[in-house]
């Protein structure tokens, strides 16, 4: 059923619990495995920090995943700022790789915060063509 599969990570817990979900229906289906992390540019900031944390990032999430062959891309924003940087930048990764599934971590936000922060989960579902897959955090 799918054959490409594209995981979002952000070093939170809730990323990693997607990356295992990932890591298994890659395994079930025989599929490719994409492991990606998004940075946006920043007025004032540090480009060359940014990218060696976001490759930081990628690195401890793929020394978990058992599978072999996995891609891993530290995608750099060009289009925008902020979550909407981030997502049209994960958007864009996954219709270049022609991904089937797409699998995220959703911090499982309401009311006010969600309003004025966002989802870059709830934003992909309105960019990707692909199926998605939120990974809610584990309760407590």
């Amino acid at each position: 059923m799918y054959k490409k599969i594209v995981v979002a990570v952000d070093g939170s817990e809730t990323a990693q619990q997607a990356l295992v979900e990932a890591e298994n229906i890659a395994k079930t289906y025989n599929a490719e495995l994409c492991i990606v992390h998004a940075i946006v540019l920043t007025m004032g900031g540090d480009l060359e920090a940014d990218k060696k944390v976001g490759q930081d990032i990628i690195d401890r999430a793929k020394s978990t995943v058992t599978i072999p062959n996995i891609k891993t891309q530290l995608l750099v924003s060009e289009s925008g700022f902020g979550l909407i940087g981030i997502t049209e930048t994960i958007a864009a990764a996954v219709a270049n790789w022609d991904a089937d599934l797409v699998v995220v971590g959703t911090a499982n936000r309401r009311g006010l915060k969600r309003f004025f922060i966002g989802s870059v989960a709830e934003q992909l579902i309105t960019q990707v063509d692909a199926s998605i897959l939120l990974v809610r955090p584990a309760k407590t």
